[in-house]
């Protein structure tokens, strides 16, 4: 066992995050923590690693286990460059041992220049740069709040088989549906101060979790059955005059003060759109360039009522951009963006609205629209904000006091106030809880206009999306009939041919040429043997003196942090030796 977390309870302000629950987690257990928006996953996360002491309750670590943190809104060093920002808590002799695999890991995550400043950073760069330095850290137990978000689908598909292959623990919070189902083997659901756990990945856990629903369900008419029949015994007049009497009645008032299973509130929305005329947006040849590179060029399409579009494309290529252009908030450098005069967009950005901090939630909805009509009938700003599970007191507090993904679902609410006849989407489904989720996509079905989604949820593309438009970042804006599986199927068919073609583009076997030693691998060949024997040796001497340390465990970790390094040093070096050994072999082999 590598943590264990007894009888813990969390408060926040007014609410009950947790209520006497406990956690425990084993070597190769892939935690995925869910549950709706507000429920505290993230304070869950701070109390497990040892960022925030619970209010009761212990947690128990073996002094020897490291833990590394990935924070929803990490904190950084403006001043710092990415690289250093990486390994900014970190001794330099482990920068020299892990550099070479941090910039792999950063131009993995979308880094090609690793000495830019981190103030010059987006806020995705960032938490990307953060969570470099999450998986670099030599760690038994890996704690990730939200590690998908500003991934593109390549980014994510990297982190996938990252994570798969990770010996440790690791206890994360995502929303990515397709996500849990690939890297975890345990759900905990947070839900009303309670923890719920199952031994499943994402689709199993929809079943046994449906199961306990059902057995609650099934208990709960058990006992109201039970409950009728004992109120008409009493109501006849029986008397408490035997034993017998008397303890039938105290069985009825226990299950009388029995309380009802719990269930979680869901969002409910309704759509409110406006009237739509024939015309809706129409591009005609529009291209936009930045700093002389060209984002999109010469692109045309007219915009079709039913139309779902996804629009996919590395981080970086444009796909935002797109996106700003067709709402008419970004104009072209050439070619023209047509909208229609019944046309009422509504744009769910990446950056938000600006949100007063200091603003009651309620006065934020109302100054939008007091009151929206949808196909169910006419709704008032309190209602809405009640179907979209800001209770009465929750309206009245600052909105500084909401949590990240309660501010990004006012966000949304906020803008189908505006009852848009048109949804231009980028990244809807980042800080969105799972329920949420499912509950919008069934909305967006239903939405009586065109919808464009910018979205790396691939889960969240395959339910909504009709077609495809890739962006490819060379100014190139590529349509695909089908989902998000679709297009991934046929971009694999895209590529093989390119990559079946290159053997055959060799036709004489080139001239072998001579192998030899360069300067610098034959004086490394020429000392290796040494450098593995004084490695061998300070391992020893490090394991001596971890036995000679008794209870001090500061001093033992600090040990075992040492000799996790000299033992990577190690195997990196026994590694270079088998090659250059066998390199000489070939060199001798020559003669």
């Amino acid at each position: 066992m590598l943590l264990s977390a007894e009888h813990l309870s969390i408060n926040f302000g007014s609410r009950q995050l947790l209520q006497d629950v406990n956690f425990y987690l084993n070597e190769e257990d892939k935690v995925g923590v869910i549950g709706i928006n507000g429920t505290g996953k993230s304070t869950f996360l701070k109390v497990l690693s040892g960022v925030l002491p619970p209010d009761e309750g212990r947690i128990t670590r073996n002094p020897n286990v490291q833990i590394s943190f990935l924070h929803q809104n990490p904190q950084m060093e403006d001043s710092a460059t990415v690289l250093e920002q990486v390994f900014l808590h970190f001794p330099a002799q482990f920068r020299e041992l892990k550099e070479y695999e941090a910039k792999s890991m950063l131009t993995r995550l979308g880094f090609t220049d690793v000495t830019q400043k981190v103030g010059t950073l987006s806020g995705g760069q960032r938490k990307r740069v953060a969570l470099a330095a999450a998986l670099i850290h030599p760690a038994d137990i890996l704690v990730l709040d939200e590690p998908t978000n500003h991934l593109d689908s390549e980014m994510v598909a990297w982190l996938e088989d990252w994570l798969r292959s990770f010996r440790g623990g690791l206890v994360m919070v995502t929303h990515d549906r397709y996500f849990l189902e690939r890297v975890v083997n345990h759900i905990t659901e947070l839900s009303r101060g309670k923890l719920y756990h199952y031994e499943a990945n994402y689709s199993k856990f929809l079943e046994l979790k449906e199961q306990r629903a059902e057995m609650a369900e099934a208990s709960e008419r058990k006992r109201q059955s039970i409950l009728r029949m004992e109120r008409e015994w009493i109501q006849r007049g029986c008397r408490a005059r035997t034993t017998k009497s008397k303890e039938r009645i105290q069985r009825y008032e226990n299950l009388l003060n029995q309380d009802a299973p719990e269930t979680d509130d869901t969002v409910q929305m309704a759509a409110a759109s406006s009237r739509l005329g024939r015309k809706i947006i129409e591009l005609h040849g529009v291209s936009k360039a930045f700093d002389g590179r060209t984002i999109i060029e010469n692109f045309s399409y007219s915009l079709l009522r039913d139309d779902r579009i996804g629009i996919v494309g590395r981080n970086g290529a444009g796909k935002s951009t797109l996106l700003h252009m067709i709402a008419g908030e970004l104009p072209p450098d050439s070619g023209c963006v047509e909208i229609g005069t019944t046309v009422k967009i509504g744009h769910f950005s990446q950056e938000g609205r600006e949100l007063d901090l200091n603003q009651r939630v309620y006065d934020f909805i109302h100054e939008i629209a007091s009151e929206v009509r949808t196909g169910e009938g006419t709704f008032t700003a309190k209602q809405m904000m009640e179907r979209f599970l800001f209770p009465p007191d929750l309206q009245s507090v600052p909105i500084g006091r909401l949590s990240g993904g309660e501010r990004r679902r006012l966000y949304l609410l906020s803008v189908l106030m505006e009852a848009p006849n048109v949804l231009l989407l980028d990244e809807p489904t980042n800080d969105l809880d799972v329920e949420t989720l499912s509950i919008l996509e069934d909305y967006l079905q239903s939405f009586p206009g065109p919808i464009l989604a910018v979205s790396h949820d691939r889960f969240f593309l395959d339910k909504l999306a009709g077609s495809i438009f890739e962006v490819r970042g060379d100014g190139q804006v590529l349509p695909y009939t089908g989902n998000w599986s679709d297009w991934a199927a046929k971009r694999v068919q895209e590529e093989a041919p390119a990559k079946a073609e290159k053997p055959k583009s060799v036709q004489e076997r080139p001239r072998e040429k001579k192998l030899k030693f360069s300067f610098k691998e034959e004086r490394e060949f020429a000392t290796i043997d040494q450098d593995i024997a004084g490695l061998e040796a300070k391992i020893a001497e490090n394991q001596v003196s971890q036995e000679q340390c008794g209870s001090d465990y500061i001093r033992l970790q600090e040990l075992q942090a040492e000799l996790t390094a000299l033992e990577n040093a190690l195997e990196a070096k026994t590694e270079r030796w088998l090659y250059l050994t066998e390199l000489k072999e070939k060199i001798d082999a020559q003669k």
